[in-house]
């Protein structure tokens, strides 16, 4: 009997040694594979020369300090693109041409990986508020209804002068949804354009605008204009069951 026994347990042994072989083969195998799956790449590494967010004097050029772009140490080539967002859709740099420019460098690795970082250049004249409103703004915006809440001195929003007595506005929600939500370009309301009878006297005429992505006309129902507190207060009414109240603090460049 106890013979029998251990021949049982020897058998027994023998199984789950080549069982324990078989196990460690898969996983090697498996392992293998894993490895075989796996690869290292290095993205491109930017080092930008200059400012992210450029000022410029309006009607100076820009000389763009330009970036690098390496891979482990190794130097790869730079493609630099420029795009005139909120008004001219320009592929150049105009000095003359109030807009926001931006600046995209792009580089892409040996294993063909591409990478991308970006420089902003704003452009413009400051008006006086008194004979001229164009220039840069921040935005602070409160909704009704205002469930998602409200946002303040986003960067930026822009007025250009477009006439002897006709401007542009960059985004008729002053951002609302473009700068404060994060949702991007789409979300803006472009092109509104403005009628100045008289600054001083607040006296303006306005277009509609249509909000991008979500549709709907926004409608301008009073700008009021502070050449001391370099303000311009709007308010308006889109057709969607909002109304926006956005307050202008004008950036001196």
């Amino acid at each position: 009997m106890v013979e029998q026994i251990n021949q049982n347990t020897m058998k027994n042994i023998k199984i789950i040694y080549l069982f324990s072989l078989l196990l460690a083969f898969a996983f090697s195998a498996c392992e293998k594979d894993y490895e075989d799956l796996y690869t290292v790449t290095n993205y491109a590494d930017f080092e930008m020369q200059g400012d992210e967010i450029v000022f410029n004097p309006f009607g100076t050029p820009f000389t763009d300090p330009g970036v690098t772009a390496t891979e482990a140490s190794a130097n790869l080539p730079v493609t630099t693109t420029i795009l005139g967002d909120y008004f001219s859709g320009s592929a150049s740099f105009d000095p003359n041409v109030a807009d926001r420019y931006i600046y995209t460098y792009s580089a892409t690795n040996s294993d063909g990986y591409p990478g991308t970082t970006t420089r902003y250049v704003y452009n413009t004249p400051t008006g006086d508020l008194v004979n001229s409103i164009e220039g840069l703004y921040t935005s602070t915006v409160v909704r009704t209804p205002g469930a998602a809440g409200d946002y303040t001195d986003m960067e930026y929003v822009m007025i250009v002068k477009t006439g002897d007595n006709t401007y542009e506005l960059s985004d008729a929600i002053g951002g609302y949804y473009d700068i404060g939500r994060g949702a991007g370009a789409a979300y803006r309301a472009p092109g509104l354009a403005i009628t100045a009878t008289s600054i001083p006297g607040n006296q303006f005429t306005f277009d509609t605008a249509e909000v991008g992505t979500f549709g709907g006309v926004v409608t301008m129902n009073t700008m009021t204009v502070d050449p001391v507190a370099k303000t311009i207060v709007i308010t308006n009414a889109w057709d969607v069951g909002y109304t926006f109240e956005i307050t202008l603090t004008q950036v001196q460049i």
